[in-house]
This record gives structure tokens, C-alpha cells and sequence, in this order.
């Protein structure tokens, strides 16, 4: 998120049982949430009242973050016209805890209040695609431009703001949402598993899965594979929401300005609210900087199809 999609329906119908290599049944569990695919795979099929578990969870997190829904949470904020305090659930802490983090290593580059300069894009609740002119732009930002440490106040799981503010959770949320539905599945007794939210892995399990890294701008085709063991996978790339000459949904809060040097990441970490962020972070950020903070191992892949990838990183990139 890689950003949530408007129109968060969940289908719960579909359910399947796939042969895996070692002659046993894997049960796959697929439906649609924050507007995108789903699936969850398990050695035994998940009974129906964990399903419902499952998807009643993702509701509250859609219902609390998602600016696309006129009832969110966010969406209350972002309407205030003098701001205000606003209690968000436990859940946040863990997750405006790593956006200090990300505000902090990348310079403000990854920052939650970047959902209004999306608005001005056209990456909106309308999802109209059309920029606004430069004219509402500038008048938005007339009162300064906000930024996370400054217009926001946090005290415990409230937040307190002076005016409305746009908040996008995009760059790890979905990634935050996968290990909340992995944590549901480890608190029912399940060991082995993968959450796959579109992209965004979680694996836990006593042996490893080797996953392919999609190529940005053909997704019949892998640039590389990477081991995961234990581990989540998230990856975020240009070409994933965009829909103009340059327009997509990886900006540089700084600027409000989509990025060009970079066209995608993958990034591998313990927890997918990690990895989901880095993958953002790694857009603005150098790598070995963001070490300092992070634990992770990464592939970065330039505009003129360069590929950087770090030492610690257990795959291959192909020629």
C-alpha cells in the first residue's frame, strides 16, 4: 500500500483445498477487504466462525482507517474544521509508533498526513483521477503544508489536531492489517500458515517458501526470488495505482510530488507493518541509513531498470 482502495466489500464464499508438494491438502481461504484480494492458506481449513473472527477484525481496522469511507474514523478528522481530540483504538499505538519512526528516518519523506496531497491528485474517496488545480492546491496549503510531528499531538491512543487533516495510513497499514490477521490465526493454534494481502506475505512455518518478485511493469514475469521463513514480504511499486503521466500513489510528503528515480521495492522483514513501510521508505531513503533503524533485507529496482539488492538478503535477482 500501497494504499486502500475505496469500496471494501468482503466475499467470504470462496474456499478451496490445493495439493501441496509434500502430498498434503492446503486449504485456501480467499476474499476481498480494503478493496483488494485476500488469501490466507492453512494446513486445515478455518472453521467458519474464525473466518467471521477474521473479517469482523479487518472491518474495525477499514472502519477506523480508511479515508475513503465517509464513517471512518479518519474521515472525522479529516472534517473537523477546527480539529479536535479523537480516541482511535489500542491498535494504533503499535502503528503511529512506526510512522514516528518512518517520519523520523526518512526526513518526513513517509508521512500519515500525505492523504491530502493524494486528494489533490485525484487518488481520492471519489477515486476521480483528476488532479486539482494549482489554485486549490495552494490554498490548502495556505496555513503551511501539515506534517506528522507538527500538527498532530499524541497522547496515548488519542489524537489531537488544530485543524482538518487528510490521514493516509497506506505505507504500512496493510501491512499492519496482515499481522493482525496472522496474530488471529497464531492465538487460534495455528503454526503454519501464509496471510497474503495482495501482495503483502506473512509466512510462519518450520519450512521455508520461496516467492517470486513480480516485475513492476510485467506481471507475468519475476525480476528474482526470495526465501521467507518465518518472515513477511512486501513489496510496493509505481505502476501498482497510477493513472496519469507520472501520477501515482507513492509521494514524497516533503513535496506532495509522486516519485521518479525509483519504480519499485520488496522489502523482507519479521513483521509486515515493517516490511510495508520500508518498502515506502525505500523510495526517499537509502538503505544502509535506514539500517541504522530497521532490521530488514531488500531489492530496489531503479527507472532505468538497475536492481540494488542487500547483502543480507536470502534470494536471487535474475540476470
Amino acid at each position: 500500500m500501497n494504499h486502500a482502495d475505496p469500496n471494501p466489500a468482503m466475499n467470504t464464499n470462496d474456499y478451496k483445498a490445493n495439493s501441496a508438494e509434500d502430498g498434503t491438502d492446503r486449504f485456501v481461504f480467499t476474499f476481498k477487504a480494503i478493496g483488494t484480494g485476500w488469501e490466507i492458506e492453512t494446513r486445515e481449513p478455518l472453521s467458519r466462525r474464525l473466518q467471521q473472527r477474521i473479517l469482523k477484525r479487518i472491518e474495525q481496522f477499514d472502519s477506523t482507517y480508511s479515508r475513503f469511507r465517509q464513517d471512518s474514523l479518519v474521515s472525522r478528522v479529516a472534517a473537523a474544521p477546527d480539529g479536535g481530540c479523537f480516541d482511535f483504538p489500542d491498535d494504533s499505538v503499535a502503528l503511529f509508533d512506526l510512522y514516528d519512526r518512518l517520519y523520523t528516518a526518512t526526513g518526513g519523506a513517509v508521512d500519515p498526513l500525505v492523504g491530502r496531497d493524494l486528494e489533490h491528485l485525484g487518488y481520492d474517496r471519489t477515486y476521480s483521477l483528476t488532479p486539482v488545480s494549482d489554485l486549490v492546491r495552494a490554498q490548502a496549503n495556505a496555513g503551511g503544508k501539515a506534517s506528522w510531528t507538527k500538527d498532530v499531538i499524541r497522547d496515548g491512543t488519542s489524537l489531537i489536531t488544530r485543524r482538518p487533516l487528510v490521514i493516509d495510513v497506506g505505507a504500512a497499514g496493510k501491512g499492519y492489517l496482515v499481522d493482525i490477521v496472522s496474530e488471529i490465526l497464531h492465538e487460534a493454534g495455528f503454526t503454519e500458515f501464509v496471510v497474503d494481502g495482495s501482495g503483502d506475505l506473512r509466512h510462519s512455518g518450520e519450512s521455508s517458501i520461496q516467492v517470486g518478485l513480480e516485475h513492476p511493469f510485467d506481471p507475468s514475469l519475476v525480476i528474482g526470488v526470495v526465501n521467507l521463513n518465518n518472515q513477511a514480504l512486501c513489496a510496493s511499486a509505481v505502476n501498482r495505482r497510477a493513472w496519469g503521466d507520472g501520477l501515482h500513489h507513492v509521494l514524497d510528503a516533503r513535496t506532495g510530488v509522486p516519485v521518479s528515480d525509483v519504480v519499485a521495492t520488496w522489502v523482507v522483514a519479521d513483521e509486515a507493518a515493517t516490511a510495508d513501510g520500508l518498502a515506502t521508505a525505500l523510495f526517499f531513503t537509502r538503505g544502509d541509513h535506514l539500517a541504522e533503524v530497521f532490521r530488514f533485507s531488500y531489492v530496489r529496482m531503479y527507472a532505468d531498470g538497475r536492481a540494488e539488492i542487500s547483502q543480507n538478503f536470502d534470494g536471487e535477482l535474475f540476470t
